[in-house]
């Protein structure tokens, strides 16, 4: 593996990487300059003016993740050094990013993780045949045939595969559906999370970084929507340095690649890898010295602003009008022509799955609360309340939970939008209304949480599911309010998203050449903090505006999309529940004496908050009905040496070997107890039973029935004692026609007695003592052949109930019965010989 990158990466196309590298970097930090300073004004003229907008109903929490971990669980990974599959330990700090440990005791004593994954720009995949559609498109000369194998073989059918299209790809698998189902969602929230890695709460880098990207890929004609957007700033300039370096690299590489189309395939992915890490490391380093530079710069300029505010917006609007004159004539053309017939069709498409989202993540929480009344009204107790509650204090973040309500988003489609206004995939739009979902469920939870504890405060416990449904329906209201407020600032910001690119590009040629005039309008004092290309871009954004506002009230009169109309605004709804914002979150197990095991864990860095164990979002998954399998790393065979065997099996195994377990555990609790003292034994002393097996005639047999019936009489048993009888059982056992054979001996008769089925037999004296008769006569021709099986003990005179003859449950007698061990084959002249068996109890007195 080394060799195949050194020997393609030398050091002349190492330098070659760097130098490309260092010149985007500085095209990209002059832009992010200029942008700082610009984001920087608007910020101090927002504080100082003040913005607008709707004010939340619901309460938001600061760090909802603190003191948690998401999830922690095993699977099988595919070592690509040596092709083989091993198991490996996952846990998923609040973080977000992914570690794997050789084992739970790995983790569990704090050792360093084998490998950690940040999941920013990855795509989480559950088949073989999305992820080589993938590589295929990839490498556009290496293509795989159809129905070729891939250079990777998923055993259990259900693989979980991290695509990236520069970084390393990471092979999982697991042995069943619904594990794979629950480790997609995991992985697909930690995407989710890993791309969102801008800070919304920094006013000024976070805006300046996302317009100096911009600029930067505009100035090279690409002005729609960039899908690679994703992760921290570093892996951002990454992806952006990658986009046209990729290319370069792999036409001069691939050529070159020797071998079979899945071995080049998998070489050029390590190629890809080392290159993408060579540029991640640059780009980090080179973003820092650069907001370093910029941040020390900030206290000047903040002075510099706040002294000359008012002549810089009067500087600004002189110049925008001006703009405005040029700009507005064009722009209105491209509007009525080119827009306003698609806005429609645009907001429709965002609009359907999103309210659908939404909607799905009301009834999530209103289920969850359901449940908690239940709880209630069930009896549950305290100890269970504050179960239900801490459960519910994570729901926003659980991603087996949520997923129903992302997966409502996931339907969203612009095809035939796509190439009219350059928008590369929805995947932006879908990525970020599943941020805002998760962040109103958990609102709409925290806000719960808050005035159910003010309540419980107020009023007591004493009626926990009134004050329960009171809270539910105050929550809920406010999360309708907020729910279509996100939702029509989002609907807005996606459309001006897909519009305005597309309107900058169509008046590119003809304002871009006329842009440089306008700069002459500028006080050289003022000209870091207004440029003329945010101030263009601002002017076109105004004339679309009122387009898109029109729009979006209109939906909301559309009661199927369940949007307030910007009339209805609740201000103040609830003076004092804001304060309680201010409050720490509650420990509801410690409320209601939920106490949980705490204790420090091993490493202080991931398992140790305020002296406390972390608390686990997701439980751990694991097969239904099968143990814990992975508490260490056990070695799978490679690929080649797997046989083809489904998961199923393998679990079917197990099911049968616990099935057959059960049903020798039950016949053994049947039999009873084995100690001297057992109910059965002392049953068996005081009524001992004798089996004798008798054969019987074909005319006798007709006339015999089952039936057990009081008689007196005596029985000399094989030790000599003499022993009353008191009842006697008959059952009749026949054979097939095509079995029966000839009737010389007693030992033939024998033999069909051990292969007959039951039947009735008359139980009166006189065919007990004869059958008596023939038995000792059997046993005097042959003594070889043992015909009777006796079971006896001291018994009292009183009656018994009849006992069910089973041969298996006379082990202790000390006499065996021929019916137990098969037929007896000992015929007088050699030959095999079956009868019609009659199989006699007699209970002894």
């Amino acid at each position: 593996m080394g060799d195949v990158v050194s020997s393609h990466l030398d050091e002349d196309r190492r330098e070659m990487i760097t130098v490309r590298t260092r010149q985007w970097m500085k095209e990209f930090g002059q832009v992010y300059e200029q942008q700082y300073a610009v984001a920087l004004f608007n910020s101090v003229r927002f504080e100082i003016e003040g913005g607008g907008g709707t004010q939340s109903q619901l309460l938001h929490r600061k760090d909802p993740l603190a003191g948690r971990t998401i999830f922690s669980g095993s699977l099988f990974q595919y070592l690509e050094e040596n092709r083989k599959w091993r198991n490996r330990f996952v846990f998923v700090p609040n973080d977000y990013t992914i570690n794997l440990y050789e084992s739970k005791a790995a983790h569990d004593r704090g050792l360093h993780p084998k490998v950690t994954i940040n999941c920013a720009g990855y795509k989480a995949l559950t088949s073989m045949e999305e992820y080589m559609e993938l590589i295929n498109k990839s490498l556009p000369g290496v293509k795989a045939k159809v129905g070729s194998n891939p250079f990777i073989k998923c055993e259990t059918g259900f693989p979980l595969i991290l695509w990236h299209p520069y970084a390393r790809h990471h092979y999982f698998c697991v042995m069943t559906e619904k594990e794979q189902k629950k480790w997609h969602a995991v992985l697909q929230d930690c995407v989710r999370d890993s791309n969102n890695g801008l800070p919304e709460n920094c006013t000024v880098k976070t805006p300046a970084f996302t317009d100096a990207v911009r600029l930067h890929r505009q100035a090279r004609g690409q002005y729609g929507t960039w899908d690679m957007m994703c992760g921290t700033p570093p892996q951002i300039l990454a992806n952006l340095v990658m986009e046209s370096l990729h290319p370069d690299i792999r036409n001069m590489i691939v050529p070159r690649l020797k071998g079979k189309m899945q071995q080049r395939q998998k070489n050029w992915m390590l190629i890809s890898d080392a290159v993408y890490k060579q540029v991640l490391f640059q780009t980090t380093g080179q973003y820092e010295a650069l907001v370093e530079a910029c941040e020390a710069q900030r206290g000047p300029l903040d002075a510099r602003l706040r002294t000359d505010m008012d002549q810089l917006i009067t500087s600004k609007e002189h110049v925008s009008s001006k703009l405005r004159a040029l700009v507005l004539p064009k722009a209105e053309q491209i509007l009525r022509t080119n827009i306003q017939p698609y806005i429609n069709s645009i907001l429709e498409a965002l609009m359907d799955p999103t309210s659908r989202g939404f909607a799905e993540v009301r009834d999530v929480f209103f289920r969850e609360m359901v449940e908690i009344s239940k709880n209630s009204l069930n009896g549950g107790g305290k100890e269970k309340m504050g179960e239900n509650m801490e459960r519910l204090s994570m729901l926003a973040f659980h991603p087996v939970k949520m997923q129903s309500c992302y997966e409502k988003v996931e339907e969203l489609n612009l095809e035939g939008l796509q190439q009219r206004f350059d928008v590369s995939s929805p995947s932006v739009f879908i990525s970020r209304a599943q941020i805002l979902m998760r962040e109103q469920m958990d609102n709409a939870v925290y806000t719960f949480e808050q005035l159910l504890n003010q309540s419980l405060e107020a009023q007591g416990d004493s009626d926990m599911c009134k004050i329960t449904q009171r809270c539910q329906d105050r929550v809920l209201k406010k999360y309708d309010y907020d729910s279509s407020s996100v939702r029509k600032k989002f609907f807005r910001e996606a459309l001006l998203q897909i519009i305005i690119p597309y309107m900058l590009q169509q008046l590119a040629p003809s304002c871009s050449p006329e842009l440089p005039r306008f700069k002459e309008l500028i006080f050289e004092d003022f000209s870091r903090f207004l440029l003329i290309e945010n101030m263009f871009e601002e002017v076109v954004l105004q004339s679309v505006s009122k387009d898109i506002m029109m729009a979006v009230k209109e939906a909301a009169v559309q009661r199927r999309h369940n949007l307030y109309r910007d009339s209805i605004i609740l201000t103040n709804s609830d003076p004092n529940l804001h304060l309680l914002g201010e409050n720490p979150q509650v420990d509801w197990a410690t409320k209601f004496g939920g106490d949980e095991p705490e204790g420090p864990v091993s490493s202080a860095d991931e398992g140790r908050v305020f002296g406390r164990r972390r608390k686990q979002v997701v439980s751990m998954i694991q097969p239904d009905g099968v143990p814990l399998p992975y508490e260490s790393c056990l070695e799978v065979p490679g690929v080649e040496l797997i046989p083809e065997e489904d998961a199923e099996m393998f679990l079917s195994k197990e099911e049968d070997q616990l099935e057959n377990e059960e049903d020798q555990l039950g016949k053994e609790e049947d039999l009873g107890p084995k100690s001297p003292d057992s109910v059965n034994e002392i049953r068996d002393l005081i009524n001992p039973v004798v089996e004798v097996v008798v054969p019987v005639s074909k005319v006798e047999q007709s006339e015999i029935t089952n039936k057990t019936e009081a008689t007196t009489g005596s029985i000399t048993v094989e030790d000599g004692v003499k022993e009353d009888v008191t009842h006697v059982t008959t059952v009749v056992e026949t054979v097939p026609k095509g079995s029966l054979q000839e009737k010389t001996s007693p030992q033939a008769i024998l033999q069909q007695l051990a292969a007959s089925k039951k039947q009735e037999v008359d139980k009166d004296e006189a065919a007990i003592q004869n059958a008596i008769e023939k038995l000792e006569i059997a046993v005097q021709e042959d003594e070889s052949e043992q015909i009777t099986e006796i079971s006896a003990a001291e018994s009292d005179n009183e009656s018994s109930p009849p006992l069910v003859t089973d041969s298996s449950s006379r082990e202790d007698s000390g006499f065996q019965s021929p019916t137990s061990e098969g037929p007896v084959t000992n015929g007088l002249n050699g030959e095999e010989k079956i009868v019609d068996p009659i199989e006699v109890e007699v209970v002894l007195s």
